[in-house]
């Protein structure tokens, strides 16, 4: 059946993605409000930015997969990409929230060339690091029960990434920011240029730990990937032919767009809606107690119904607690309802993610049926492509909300701090409350109605990929026989 036949090889692999996700945490969750507030850009640009780098990702996401398929070392296809791409990513990553000396006041255009080049870098480094640590699920085993149990221990450390970061970093942020006080009178933080850098600066280098003790510990299962060379026409006709992939990356990116939305705004929000940057860490971790628990929802409900019912209640619990948070944020007012419905938010999305990895690996099984080849790599790059795209989606709301509301001309007042709008607050509290869920039901239509890959029919595609497995361990043993003779 595969490899990572041992729990604590489960457990290797996953400690792979808390590095990954450190670095993601900090360039989804704390990059926006770097750029606006700490280096002053205009949110003209970062929307150009965004646009430039998602049209650059679409060529450089399936090209990396192409390449990760093709390697063949003697450290395994998949190991050495992540450690690389891992190093590189963790390096960009600092640099990406240091300035070595760009004057801020009056940002020239050596700083915006300086953040296009570092954006653009990052995503090709996370590119480089995140397929093929994904990319190695479907190849340890086609058992669909080992798959999710291997998929949700990946996520587990992958949230446990996400709430370090979401926890972790304003924590450093604040003891390292300037006190200024609010128009409560009361003493807040405002974030500074130190605090971001030595933030980067500690998940950059957990990254690298991270993905080094996560790939000197597993041992791949190469057996399955073809060895074809590079072609762009064989990346589209992946595309065009499998439908599945397709309307996976539909409903996946609706809802991943959802959930980065809020990550996304809740710098903005803390610092101008609630005027408290301390509650953030409050937040994030009912949050991440929430990601927790939804680590339970996935083996506990297969015991009672199909991992399509299972997905569905994971996409109606999050859109649950959206609504709550709507209610309790806006017309309660009340602070610990709304850390309590973000953590029913949560335990969705935790659980969503889970079921997304098992559901491309099962998507890699349906196109080698389909297409009677194998493309893993390749089919796990759209993961971390739709990911961009979804985070674009939320880049793209929330510059546009800010622009629009005329954040770009707000000033600090005489003891620095920033005297936000009625309008400016109105549209960070829309992108936090009223989009998130608008993504959520629209993924839901999308999944119930398109996606196949349940039931009976999906057991016939992963008996028949056993089956092709099983005649190409056969052929190579033979072929090394013969070799041997």
């Amino acid at each position: 059946m595969g490899k990572l036949k041992e729990f604590t090889d489960k457990v290797w692999y996953g400690t792979g993605a808390v590095g990954l996700d450190l670095s993601y945490g900090m360039f989804n969750g704390r990059l926006s409000k770097y750029l606006t507030d700490v280096l002053h850009l205009n949110t003209n640009f970062l929307l150009g930015l965004t646009a430039a780098a998602r049209i650059w990702d679409g060529v450089n996401d399936p090209m990396m997969g192409s390449i990760v398929d093709n390697t063949n070392t003697k450290f395994g296809r998949y190991r050495p990409w992540v450690v690389i791409g891992s190093t590189l990513n963790a390096v960009v990553l600092f640099l990406l929230f240091f300035n070595p000396g760009f004057n801020t006041e009056t940002p020239s255009l050596w700083l915006y060339a300086y953040i296009a080049v570092m954006y653009i870098l990052w995503g090709m480094t996370n590119t480089t690091a995140d397929i093929p640590y994904w990319s190695m699920v479907p190849s340890f085993t086609t058992d669909p029960n080992e798959r999710s149990i291997i998929a949700t221990i990946a996520r587990a450390f992958s949230g446990l990434g996400q709430g370090i970061v979401q926890i972790g970093s304003p924590i450093i942020l604040d003891a390292l920011g300037r006190a200024v006080i609010n128009s409560e009178g009361e003493t807040t933080t405002v974030w500074t240029q130190s605090g971001y850098t030595v933030t980067a600066v500690v998940c950059s280098v957990c990254l690298v730990l991270f993905s080094v003790v996560s790939m000197s510990r597993v041992r791949e299962n190469v057996a399955v990937a073809p060895a074809e060379k590079f072609s762009f026409k064989k990346i589209f006709s992946v595309i065009k032919e499998n439908d599945q992939l397709r309307v996976f990356m539909l409903f996946a990116m609706l809802s991943n767009a959802g959930f980065y939305t809020t990550t996304g705004v809740l710098d903005y929000f803390f610092a101008a809606v609630m005027e408290n940057t301390k509650a953030q860490s409050t937040f994030s971790l009912f949050g991440t107690v929430g990601s927790i628990l939804g680590l339970a929802v996935i083996p506990v409900m297969m015991k009672f119904t199909s991992r399509r019912r299972t997905y569905q209640f994971s996409l109606f619990t999050a859109l649950f607690g959206y609504i709550g948070m709507f209610v309790s944020g806006q017309f309660l007012v009340n602070t610990m309802l709304l850390n309590i419905f973000y953590t029913v938010t949560q335990i969705g999305t935790a659980s969503m993610f889970i079921s997304q990895t098992v559901f491309l690996a099962d998507v890699v099984d349906y196109g080698e049926v389909k297409m009677g080849v194998r493309r893993e790599s390749v089919t796990f790059s759209m993961k971390g492509f739709l990911q961009k795209m979804a985070y674009t989606a939320q880049t793209v709301i929330l510059f546009t909300a800010l622009g629009i509301s005329g954040y770009n001309s707000l000033t600090p007042d005489s003891m620095g701090n920033i005297v936000y709008t009625k309008s400016v607050k109105r549209a960070i509290s829309s992108v936090m409350y009223v989009i998130p869920p608008i993504f959520f039901v629209l993924s839901i239509l999308v999944f119930t109605t398109k996606f196949k890959l349940h039931g009976e029919y999906m057991e016939d595609i992963t008996k028949k990929v056993e089956e092709a497995r099983q005649k190409r361990l056969v052929l190579a043993n033979e072929k090394a026989e013969t070799v041997n003779e």
